[in-house]
């Protein structure tokens, strides 16, 4: 019992001591961390683009082969255990803490990037907003998924059917023994998932953080200003804590599915008072064209050419979702047992991939086709994307009922906010707590206070790209953790009798 509780406190001190030392250089030495992060961050994806691109394409492959083999039917448990949540509820708390805030960050600001500054096409026009939506529906659909889906199904399968404990190196039993995984190796993959995890969250704390200011100076003209981040940060962090310390059952399944119908209402309205045909006709063509090209677009890098476009989002996101896998993979592992291999993947990669499809076909219509119809001129939406955490506000007022879809966006914010960072609470509570399924109040209350605390400094050190780089460098090593969990997985399932 004393040598598991030394191990236990050992992954939780070195995270503990990483994670306050990155805030602690980040609040005193902004500029010197900021320059470091953008260093970090162009070494990585100059040299290792390529890297991102191969593994994100072979874990939708694995993935998608997984579920359609004869272990598709493996449930995750024992043969006769049954799912402990409902699917909405399961599909709303996946969807939370998978993408949350990101989609109503990006949902007008990627396609409006794209339309107004896309590479080789001209600016404003049909070809660009085609281009645009294709994007991002490729940013947005089965390669995260599938990359949240390696670590959730590994864990799960090793968690549920294995009894082993909730911890990203139980995953490894099977390619390095028991011995080794409750060694340094098996602590250096917990102390990684927890870096990595503290890391992501902590980007898109910051994000939602920018634009709930955003849209507060929009609706009450709410100034924006650091003062009222740091108050909005404060406020959420109280709220996320006490909703991780009810625990999943209460407080995470009950804010996931208001989340859920807040994002249902928000979609309804915005599709009801844009321009609707142009919406679905987006939805028909982009899906056409993302699945047409799909391997193409997957593996595409120029070796002689220009690749700062590329790095810059489609690398930058592939390491933002590597960063956010070993948290929403632990999650996800954890509310679904009972369910079949072939039932956890297509929920996790399909569904959620056609929800994202869908509002972004909405939300990038609107903004673009005020570009379409000159109602705004292409200056004014550049000037739009140039600060992302305004464009859904600066867009919805050019429409009718704006300020009211905006008022429920500013919610919606707010709940994605705080389911996310309620799961990544509960997930590194169970990471620092020897896999606990049911960590103590005591470790889910410091873990959000250090989340928290990460998402200041990152604010403070230089906003948006500051955030983009310490998730990019984050996520790096965990190509490889997740590449060999695969190998692992695949080890354990040969062994099952079918």
């Amino acid at each position: 019992m004393n040598n598991s509780k030394a191990k236990n406190n050992s992954v939780f001190y070195i995270s503990l001591f990483i994670s306050i030392l990155i805030a602690l250089v980040g609040i005193t030495f902004p500029v010197q961390f900021n320059n470091g992060a953008n260093a970090v961050f162009a070494f990585l994806t100059d040299k290792f683009g390529w890297s991102y691109l191969i593994s994100m394409l072979f874990f939708v492959i694995f993935a998608l082969a997984l579920a359609f083999s004869k272990y598709g039917k493996i449930k995750l448990g024992a043969d006769d255990s049954k799912p402990d949540f409902s699917t909405a509820s399961w599909f709303a708390m996946l969807f939370g803490a998978g993408m949350g805030i990101g989609l109503v960050f990006w949902g007008v600001a990627e396609p409006l990037s794209h339309f107004v500054a896309p590479p080789g096409i001209k600016p404003g026009t049909a070809e660009a907003a085609d281009f645009a939506m294709k994007v991002s529906f490729k940013h947005w659909g089965f390669h995260p998924w599938a990359n949240y889906s390696i670590i959730g199904l590994a864990l799960a399968y090793f968690q549920f059917r294995k009894n082993k404990p909730g911890l990203i190196s139980s995953i490894f039993i099977p390619l390095l023994g028991e011995d080794r995984v409750k060694g340094p190796i098996g602590k250096l993959i917990d102390i990684l998932a927890v870096f990595a995890t503290v890391a992501g969250v902590a980007t898109s704390l910051g994000l939602g953080t920018l634009q709930i200011n955003s849209g507060l100076k929009y609706i009450f003209n709410i100034p924006e200003t650091k003062v009222v981040q740091l108050a909005i940060i404060g406020v959420v962090t109280a709220i996320f804590i006490w909703t991780a310390v009810s625990g999943i059952e209460k407080g995470i399944k009950i804010l996931s599915d208001i989340n859920l119908w807040a994002a249902i209402i928000l979609v309804v309205l915005s599709f009801l008072i844009g321009p609707s045909l142009k919406m679905i006709n987006s939805l028909t063509n982009g899906l056409g064209s993302y699945v047409g090209t799909f391997i193409q677009d997957s593996l595409s890098i120029h070796a002689f050419g220009d690749n700062s476009w590329i790095n810059g989002w489609t690398i930058f996101y592939w390491a933002w979702w590597i960063a956010w896998a070993p948290f929403v993979g632990t999650f996800i592992a954890r509310i679904s047992k009972g369910r079949t291999i072939k039932e956890f993947v297509m929920g996790v990669i399909v569904a959620p991939s056609v929800a994202s499809f869908v509002w972004f076909s909405i939300f990038g219509s609107l903004g673009m086709n005020l570009g379409i119809i000159g109602k705004v001129k292409l200056e004014v939406l550049q000037a739009i994307v140039a600060k992302p955490e305004t464009a859904l506000f600066a867009v919805m007022k050019n429409y009718p009922i704006g300020a009211i879809v905006s008022l429920i966006a500013v919610f919606l914010l707010c709940t994605f906010f705080i389911t996310s960072a309620n799961s990544a609470t509960f997930v590194l509570g169970m990471f620092t707590s020897e896999g606990d399924l049911n960590p103590s109040n005591k470790k889910k209350i410091l873990w959000g206070l250090i989340q928290s605390l990460l998402a200041t400094a990152l604010l403070f050190a230089g906003g948006l790209k500051a955030l983009q780089t310490a998730s990019v460098a984050a996520a790096f090593p965990f190509i490889f953790v997740m590449i060999l969990g695969c190998i692992s997985l695949m080890k354990a399932l040969r062994e099952e009798k079918i």
